[in-house]
């Protein structure tokens, strides 16, 4: 292929060379990985790529080569804040968890230097399944295949939060004690340096929660971005998970901090869509648990008490707010032309007046 104009915003080239020539740096470099992808045994000859996936964070990409399919993970194209997309972190997690009752794709190989694609990634196993966001696959449109599709949804999450942190070799992922404390830090400073904007929902949200905060329930392991649309359901007419997805959130933490998010993206009767409720339109069609089956399963389940959890919930809108208005700035800084995040112009301001909503 020629090498595109040099102020465009390319997603994929050949080689280096190319890669060099433009303004922002692709998402995949072909020659460069295929050799990567030779040294590691997984496959042969040119690399044909297909981007995957509904997530507006980290990228996924379906690799193929003769004799072998596989998909790769990356961060996105830069700037972003030093801390946030470590998709080394992801694998870890991954790794980890592979033995234990919370099932997860296989990762194959990593590249933790950035000397390949500039950025580290890794590439896992292609798993063959389905996602629910806005529709939900034949197989399962009936009644009992979208009760059951809501009740895998709270059982695995009850099987994450049931992980014994100590045998997955997970202790030093993250400091748990005092952990709610840290959120409200962490991402109060997110918005003090990356908004672009004022929107007093999201200052007034954030002295809300914090002068409410509760005690801790637990520490446990949690997913950070628990949702329908991160899980993925095996072919079939009996719904059963193959994969939990998109861990690059993951920590050690409050568990209720999982359950109020899954909350904060899951619709109920006709509510409107909404910049999270959207990502589990299919929730709207009937036939789901309420959030109120939800929670009594997950307390039942788990023998935790869910009193309060509407704090859990307001913080969910408010810190991801909050984030996506550095997606946002990625934006304006003209480094994404993902449509998704064009919207954030008001989706912000409208995730900031749910966190209100949820507190009050």
């Amino acid at each position: 292929m020629s090498a595109p104009a040099s102020g465009s915003l390319v997603d994929v080239v050949d080689t280096s060379a190319q890669r060099a020539a433009l303004a922002h740096p692709p998402l995949l470099v072909r020659e460069p990985l295929a050799a990567f992808l030779d040294a590691e045994g997984l496959g042969r000859g040119p690399v044909r790529e297909a981007r995957i996936g509904e997530g507006h964070s980290n990228v996924t990409y379906l690799l193929r080569r003769d004799g072998w399919e596989g998909v790769l993970r990356r961060p996105p194209r830069p700037p972003y804040q030093e801390s946030a997309h470590d998709v080394l972190r992801e694998a870890r997690v991954q790794r980890a968890l592979l033995p234990t009752a919370v099932p997860v794709p296989r990762i194959l190989a990593t590249e933790p230097t950035g000397s390949v694609l500039g950025v580290p990634f890794y590439v896992m196993d292609k798993l063959t399944g389905d996602v629910v966001t806005g529709s939900v696959p034949a197989a399962l449109d009936t009644p009992e295949g979208r009760y059951g599709l809501g009740t895998e949804l709270v059982d695995t999450l009850v099987r994450l939060h049931q992980v014994d942190i100590d045998a997955a070799g997970l202790r030093s992922l993250g400091r748990g004690e005092r952990f709610l404390d840290r959120q409200l830090r962490t991402f109060g400073r997110l918005w003090d340096t990356h908004r672009t904007r004022a929107i007093p929902a999201v200052d007034e949200a954030g002295r809300w929660l914090l002068a409410h905060r509760p005690a801790q329930s637990d520490t446990t392991l949690v997913h950070g971005d628990y949702r329908l649309g991160n899980l993925m359901f095996a072919p079939g007419s009996t719904p059963r998970l193959l994969a939990l997805l998109d861990w690059e959130l993951a920590t050690l933490g409050d568990p209720l901090t999982d359950l109020g998010y899954l909350l904060s993206t899951y619709p109920e009767g006709t509510q409107d869509s909404g910049t999270l409720l959207s990502l589990a339109g299919a929730v709207r069609g009937g036939h789901f648990p309420t959030r109120g089956e939800l929670v009594g399963r997950y307390a039942e389940r788990t023998g935790r008490s869910t009193e309060g959890l509407h704090w859990y919930v307001a913080l969910a809108f408010w810190r991801t707010a909050v984030g996506l208005e550095s997606f946002y700035r990625r934006a304006l800084q003209g480094t994404t032309d993902d449509p998704f995040i064009a919207e954030l112009e008001h989706g912000v301001p409208e995730l900031a007046e749910q966190a209100l909503a949820a507190a009050y």
